[in-house]
């Protein structure tokens, strides 16, 4: 019973953290590493807290073995002197909204699901994490910065660099039919 409740919401976790790739080795690793602990659960957070948070410590052991290091110049500091914004942060030319009807649009559509699926795997890590918890998972911002550990403002920060990065993807594919 606890399994069934808590294992798609630890398998999200996972996800965003580690990756697809591992995120069900993760999840497996998880809950062997919380039956060893079980005895030492002193009830001072939820048992679903707890199992979040030794998911989101597998998981980030386990990136931090798969990736040894982590390039500097994948970490651009551009968004703050980009042209597209005004000086109150607000976009000066918001993407326009879109939907396909017909199979040709449907097909651009796959195509442009793939090309951004590309795009997320060349993401720093903690970007695609918080884009993965809070737009796909629908974590709060406060759940967010108890499993990345960082403060509010550092998630902010990650959610609008990885949603600018997806943004710019689309209006580059919306332009040009090119990923």
């Amino acid at each position: 019973m606890v399994f069934k409740r808590y294992h798609s919401a630890m398998q999200a976790v996972a996800y965003a953290i580690a990756g697809p790739v591992i995120a069900d080795e993760v999840v497996q690793e998880a809950w062997f590493s919380a039956l060893k602990a079980l005895p030492k659960f002193e009830g001072r957070s939820s048992l679903k807290s707890w199992l979040i948070r030794i998911v989101a410590n597998e998981a980030k052991t386990r990136r931090r073995k798969e990736n040894r290091s982590v390039s500097l110049e994948a970490i651009q500091d551009t968004w703050a002197t980009d042209p597209r914004f005004n000086e109150n942060s607000h976009w000066k030319n918001p993407s326009s909204q879109w939907h396909g009807d017909t199979p040709e649009d449907l097909l651009v559509a796959d195509e442009l699901k793939d090309c951004i699926e590309k795009h997320l795997a060349l993401l720093p890590e903690n970007q695609l994490a918080a884009l993965r918890l809070r737009d796909a998972g629908g974590l709060s911002m406060d759940e967010l910065c108890n499993i990345l550990e960082v403060s509010s403002s550092n998630v902010r920060v990650l959610l609008h660099r990885a949603r600018d990065k997806v943004l710019k993807v689309i209006d580059h594919f919306q332009m040009t039919g090119e990923c």
